[in-house]
C-alpha cells in the first residue's frame, strides 16, 4: 500500500473522557398503574430453600413503592458514545450470589469483558444457566455451599437471562454493555449514570415484566441532566 496510514493508527485511536467536562446523568423511573400482586414463590420441593427463605417468600420480580417508584429497572447509554473512547474493563470481579435459594440481586451490570463471579451459598444443589441470545450459553452445577462459578461475556446484550434447571423460580437479568454509562434503579426508582462525556444519548430502561423504553438526552459539558421513565400497565 502506497502512503496512507498502512496501520490504521489515525482509526484506532483510542481517548479517554476528559473528566473536567464530563457531566451526569439522573432521574426516577416509575409505574403508573396498579402494581400486579406479589406472587408466592412455592419452595416446598426443596426443604434446605425452606430453611432460609421460608415456605412461600414473595417474588421479587416486580418492586414498586406506594409512590410508584419502580426498583430493578437496568438504565444504559444504548447509543451516541463516541468510539473512539477507551474504558478500562474493571479487574474486581461482579458477584451473583444464591442465597436463600434466590438469586441476589436480581438484575446488575458488567462489563465487556469483565468477569462475573456466581456464588452458592445456600446447603443444597443449584444449576447456574445463563441463557444468552449473543454470548455463549453456560450451564454449570453448584452441588456444595461455597462454591463459585467464574465466567466472562465477550459480547454487549441486554440482559442475559440466569435461571436454575432445579429451582424453576430462580431468575436474574445480567446487563453487558461495553461502557461504565449504566445503573440499576434502587428502592427509590432512582439511577444515576456518571462521568459522561458531552454528547446526544439514546438512553434505555429496561424491565423485566415491563420491557423497553428510549429516550434521547443531550448532556451539555458539566451538566447535572435529568430524565425519567415511566411504565404503565400493558406496554
Amino acid at each position: 500500500r502506497l502512503g496512507g496510514d498502512p496501520g490504521g493508527a489515525a482509526a484506532t485511536a483510542r481517548r479517554a473522557v476528559d473528566t473536567a467536562t464530563a457531566g451526569t446523568l439522573a432521574g426516577p423511573d416509575k409505574y403508573d398503574a396498579t402494581p400486579p400482586a406479589a406472587e408466592s414463590i412455592r419452595m416446598g420441593t426443596d426443604q434446605k430453600c425452606v430453611q432460609g427463605a421460608g415456605p412461600n417468600p414473595l417474588s421479587d420480580a416486580v418492586l414498586v413503592r406506594d409512590d410508584g417508584s419502580l426498583k430493578n429497572v437496568f438504565v444504559h447509554v444504548k447509543a451516541g458514545l463516541d468510539p473512539a473512547y477507551s474504558f478500562t474493563v474493571p479487574t474486581e470481579a461482579v458477584v451473583l450470589d444464591q442465597k436463600g435459594c434466590i438469586y441476589t440481586p436480581r438484575v446488575l451490570g458488567v462489563r465487556v469483558g469483565q468477569t462475573i463471579e456466581i456464588v452458592n451459598s445456600d446447603p443444597t444443589l443449584h444449576n447456574v444457566h445463563a441463557v444468552p441470545m449473543s454470548n455463549q450459553e453456560f450451564n454449570k452445577g453448584q452441588p456444595f455451599q461455597g462454591m463459585r462459578e467464574r465466567q466472562v461475556f465477550t459480547v454487549a446484550e441486554v440482559p442475559v437471562r440466569f435461571m436454575c434447571n432445579v429451582h424453576g423460580w430462580m431468575a436474574a437479568y445480567v446487563g453487558v454493555v461495553p461502557h461504565p454509562f449504566f445503573a440499576v434503579t434502587d428502592e427509590a426508582g432512582r439511577f444515576e449514570l456518571k462521568g459522561l462525556p458531552p454528547g446526544t444519548y439514546t438512553i434505555e430502561a429496561w424491565h423485566e415484566k415491563f420491557g423497553r423504553q428510549t429516550e434521547t438526552v443531550t448532556v451539555a459539558e458539566r451538566q447535572a441532566q435529568t430524565t425519567s421513565f415511566t411504565f404503565k400497565a400493558g406496554q
